[in-house]
């Protein structure tokens, strides 16, 4: 039987160094590899085996968390190690990789592999070929690609093509982390999993949903990556339109790899097209400016001095089906907000018939439900009960469950779920060709709008705030307000007043 042998390219990288390494560590340290595994990695820094093993090993004492750290667990891991210096760009690099592979498996070919492509997009459509040109596509051979798969909807379709011409689609796993995270695939469980919510989850009594994903950090050192790429293609296009996904798809009849990305495709083809009006009524891009003692984006490293990559877009989004039609969608992302969340808040209706009277300002308000997928994961009820005593004033309380009632948040690495899922031929959580088709079939419009039109609108914030104000004003057209939660969130019922 041949070894099993992961090949990742980019291994001097950060991402391998960061996720990469102390989730394979997390699944070894589980016995969750096969047995006499092996790990190749791929890149232009020069290193023998024993030098990089070294390596990885003072890098996983900095990014695997303390209590998972065991010295003997660690120095068995990186024996599993190995590396090839060579640039993966170059096609005469490939008949080496082949033999190097072989190597690793006694002189003998393998086709138990896994690429991993933790390199610059650039890379996303030359290494495949390359790959095919020396036969390691043949066999059990997989390859996960990571995000963003494309730029416009014209690479995409691009990169499908090369794709499919070398691999067939159960081979190709294109990662998104936000899906390997418990909390994310919590959402699913939340929904179908409880009978109560189901009759309630459309539009008949949903008044309009939020997706939020902000953190309160800036670019840190991706400063020449991210002034090419921009918020909506490095987190709406995938990260924020999946939450939309989970939260407004069907229940799919049968819960299996097909039936699930089948209705996530169904929900992204029902995206309502966006206008020419809409892209700058119901779209608000920004960049944060210097605030308290962050420095602005274009104060950045790397970053042009008159940019207009968005930092910050909040949009809102329509889908024209039965279940949906008429409720608004709202996302956001942005840089350098005051906290970092993620977070569904589904708005229910307000009652029909308001009988109770306001006391002191009180009044009762419509009931609210709060998916929170990162901090203080769990989720938040807030619904009217009575206030003790004469009369019938009505307060806003909250029922809510936090994975901590549960000894603690979810420690399961989503890079370890995702690699393992790929490892046993799972390709659920994973996105396929017609749904990153379809994705950037809804988001390049805009794009192109953008490109041609240099004057749309571009709005600072400053750092440690929510955004622009029209952003909110956006909202104010629905009567509504975006869920800040505060600055220092600690627990579930904590929210700022606007």
């Amino acid at each position: 039987m041949s070894k099993f042998v992961m090949i990742i390219f980019g291994a001097s990288g950060d991402l391998t160094k960061r996720k990469l390494m102390p989730a394979l560590y997390s699944l070894y340290k589980g016995r969750r590899l096969p047995d006499g595994f092996a790990i190749l990695g791929i890149g232009r820094t020069s290193y023998s085996d024993e030098d990089y093993r070294t390596y990885i090993l003072s890098e996983l004492k900095q990014f695997v968390k303390a209590d998972e750290q065991d010295e003997t667990s660690m120095n068995e891991f990186v024996s599993h190690l190995y590396y090839l210096a060579v640039d993966p760009a170059l096609q005469e690099s490939y008949p080496v990789l082949r033999e190097k592979i072989e190597a690793l498996n006694g002189g003998e070919p393998t086709d138990n592999l896994l690429f991993y492509l933790a390199t610059p997009p650039s890379l996303y459509g030359v290494i495949p070929l390359y790959l095919k040109s020396v036969d390691l596509n043949k066999g059990d051979a997989r390859i996960i690609v990571e995000k963003p798969f494309g730029y416009n909807l014209e690479s995409a379709l691009e990169l499908n093509r090369i794709y499919a011409s070398v691999f067939n689609e159960h081979q190709i796993y294109r990662i998104d982390h936000f899906l390997g995270k418990e909390t994310a695939q919590n959402v699913l469980a939340f929904r179908f999993a409880n009978g109560i919510f189901e009759p309630l989850w459309n539009r008949n009594y949903i008044d309009y949903v939020e997706v939020t994903a902000v953190e309160n950090l800036g670019i840190e050192q991706r400063g020449g990556f991210y002034d090419t790429t921009g918020a909506l293609r490095d987190m709406v296009q995938n990260h924020l339109i999946q939450l939309v996904a989970l939260t407004a798809m069907e229940p799919p009849a049968v819960f299996n790899a097909d039936n699930f990305r089948n209705e996530v495709v169904k929900v992204y083809e029902s995206l309502t097209p966006l206008k020419e009006v809409d892209f700058n009524e119901h779209i608000i891009r920004g960049q944060y400016t210097a605030g308290g003692n962050k420095k602005g984006y274009r104060e950045e490293k790397n970053i042009a001095p008159e940019s207009r990559t968005e930092t910050y877009i909040a949009m809102k989004l329509a889908i024209s089906n039965w279940r949906w039609s008429g409720v608004p969608f709202y996302i956001r992302t942005g840089k350098q907000m005051p906290t970092k969340v993620t977070e569904i808040v589904v708005h229910f209706k307000e009652t029909p018939h308001q009988m109770f009277h306001c006391s002191g300002g009180n009044c009762p308000r419509a009931n609210k439900l709060i998916l929170r997928l990162q901090p203080n994961e769990g989720i938040v009820l807030k619904f009217g009960m009575k206030v003790p005593g004469p009369g019938f004033e009505v307060k806003q309380v909250t029922m809510d469950f936090s994975y901590d009632q549960m000894g603690g948040v979810p420690s399961g690495d989503a890079y370890a779920r995702l690699i393992e899922d790929c490892i046993q031929g799972d390709p659920t959580l994973f996105t396929r060709s017609d749904a990153v088709e379809a994705s950037w079939r809804f988001f390049d419009p805009i794009l192109n709008y953008w490109e041609s039109h240099p004057d749309v609108p571009l709005y600072g914030y400053p750092a440690g705030t929510w955004g622009p104000l029209e952003s909110e004003a956006m909202m104010h057209e629905h009567g509504a307000d975006w869920t800040n939660p505060c600055k220092n969130l600690t627990n579930t019922d904590q929210y700022c007043e606007l």
